[in-house]
């Protein structure tokens, strides 16, 4: 069957700003020192529905969803702990599998596919493993090998709470935040 056409969009939870430029950073010193430039074309993020087609005309039947499933989403407490890999290419910041954090990729996804028609097959057949990529696709198997037995062991901590619901748009080049969604705030 054909995907249908239209742009490209993901959804995702956010780091607030300051954490964003610290793993940016660390993007582009595994570009400059192992070669992937991937993981630099889009902000530091955590994937709950991944990357989509959907008509730009009709973008308002797709951000509609969206603002009213965050509304019934508290916001999600998020901690980002050392480093993990899909081996033999992709190094990400691993991310706690917290309950909160776990329940909301499933509800999402059936949420997108109950009022937009959006089916991601792959992640039906496995687990949803939240993480935030440094080392992309294009990262060889050779500089794998290199990079990983430093990563492994390398420190990284960070919490933060997600506020909103991201959606991304792909412009042609890069990934860019499209539109933001507030989620319900947590309770104190």
């Amino acid at each position: 069957m054909a995907e249908p056409a239209g742009d490209r969009f993901f959804v995702a939870l956010l780091p607030p700003q300051a954490i964003r430029d610290e793993i940016t950073a660390i993007k582009q010193e595994i570009w400059q020192r192992f070669g992937s430039k991937a993981a630099l074309r889009s902000p530091p993020h955590i994937t709950l529905q991944p990357p989509f087609l959907w008509p730009l005309s009709e973008i308002g039947q797709l951000e509609n969803p969206l603002e009213a499933f965050a509304h019934t989403q508290p916001a999600v407490p998020v901690q980002l702990r050392g480093y993990n890999a899909f081996a033999p290419r992709v190094i990400y910041i691993d991310v706690v599998q917290a309950p909160c954090l776990m329940a909301v990729q499933p509800a999402i996804a059936a949420h997108l596919e109950k009022t937009c028609g959006i089916v991601d097959r792959v992640g039906k057949t496995r687990s949803f493993t939240p993480h935030l990529t440094v080392g992309f696709r294009d990262l060889s198997p050779t500089a794998f090998r290199q990079a990983w037995p430093e990563f492994e062991q390398r420190p990284f901590e960070a919490e933060f709470v997600a506020q909103t619901l991201t959606l991304l748009h792909h412009d042609g080049k890069m990934w860019q935040v499209f539109s933001e969604f507030p989620l319900k705030p947590s309770n104190p």
